[in-house]
């Protein structure tokens, strides 16, 4: 699923004892992370979104290589319809021994610090290209409404540990997430711990994401901007796009994808052409292939991102 943007940006940070793991210097950065930064470096890249059923290593395997032809990394995060799914570090190294490159989603929900350190401690250990460090949602956006959220941690938090470890640290900015005016100061204090990526949420069309990047690069940040590209294709995509994007998608593009004859057709055209606008903006360095699906229609929707990834590096190159 797509970078997750918390309900609530914190626990506050000041009535946490502060972390006790020892300074040390960074371990070597490992081979897939490289790989992508030295790719970045040349190409736009792409990381996409990876749709597959809770709980379920043959699903994770089959939507993986769906994607990995195509994909610089598949992000692994939040299922959409369920909070209970296997560990992080599990599907990372599900997927990394099955040859899919995984960008793996750290949540400060469901863990404390221990086990938090464990979790990236063995992702990269699995060799993941890198982490995504969020705060995580609250239990009760959830269908475990009756679990007990943790929080011990933030995301800044964990950047700090898994930039500790070595690892590709990303991180989400949501520009349209209130409060607005926070929001560049929350994503340099991530860079500053160590964040080298960022996903840059949905918040409208083109204008919106390039007035965001802008304001990223002139308050100083000079890592990756990887901008959020809405995989809208069926209803049943639609349906999971929807409920974390909402409002926040460019002007009529969900509408317009579903009322077409075809929504596949027209969904494929669609975010190739609003990833070519969005890689043509001035510090853009890649898009992410944001997205998911309803339970049953994993393997479908994995499909669709892939082409839709082909389209765009077909497109690339007969421009370049």
């Amino acid at each position: 699923m797509s970078p997750a943007v918390p309900a609530s940006d914190a626990p506050d940070a000041a009535s946490r004892p502060a972390l006790s793991a020892p300074a040390r210097p960074a371990p070597a950065r490992a081979a897939a992370a490289a790989a992508f930064v030295a790719a970045a470096a040349v190409r736009p890249v792409i990381v996409a979104d990876l749709p597959a059923a809770a709980l379920s290593a043959d699903s994770l395997r089959a939507c993986g290589a769906q994607l990995a032809p195509v994909a610089d990394a598949c992000l692994i995060g939040d299922h959409g319809d369920a909070r209970v799914q296997f560990p992080p570090s599990y599907r990372a190294r599900l997927l990394t021994d099955a040859g899919v490159p995984v960008w793996a989603g750290i949540n400060c929900r469901d863990r404390n610090r221990v086990a938090i350190e464990g979790e990236i401690a063995a992702c990269v250990d699995a060799g993941v290209t890198g982490l995504h460090c969020v705060t995580g949602d609250h239990p009760a956006l959830g269908h475990r409404a009756d679990a007990v959220g943790v929080f011990e941690l933030d995301s800044v938090d964990v950047v700090g540990l898994a930039r500790d470890r070595g690892a590709l640290v990303s991180v989400a900015h949501a520009p349209a997430a209130p409060p607005v005016s926070r929001r560049t100061s929350r994503l340099l204090a991530k860079a500053d711990a160590g964040a080298e990526v960022v996903f840059v949420d949905h918040c409208g069309g083109p204008a919106a994401v390039g007035d965001a990047v802008a304001e990223l690069r002139a308050a100083g940040f000079g890592g990756l901007a990887l901008a959020c590209v809405p995989v809208v294709t069926s209803a049943a995509t639609a349906t999971v796009v929807a409920s974390f994007a909402g409002g926040r998608l460019p002007a009529g593009y969900l509408e317009e994808i579903m009322a077409a004859d075809d929504p596949h057709a027209a969904g494929t055209r669609a975010a190739t052409k609003l990833a070519g606008r969005l890689l043509d903006l001035p510090g853009v360095d890649g898009i992410n292939l944001s997205g998911g699906a309803q339970p049953g229609h994993e393997p479908a929707a994995a499909r669709a991102t892939a082409e839709i990834a082909r389209r765009i590096v077909g497109t690339r190159a007969r421009t370049s």
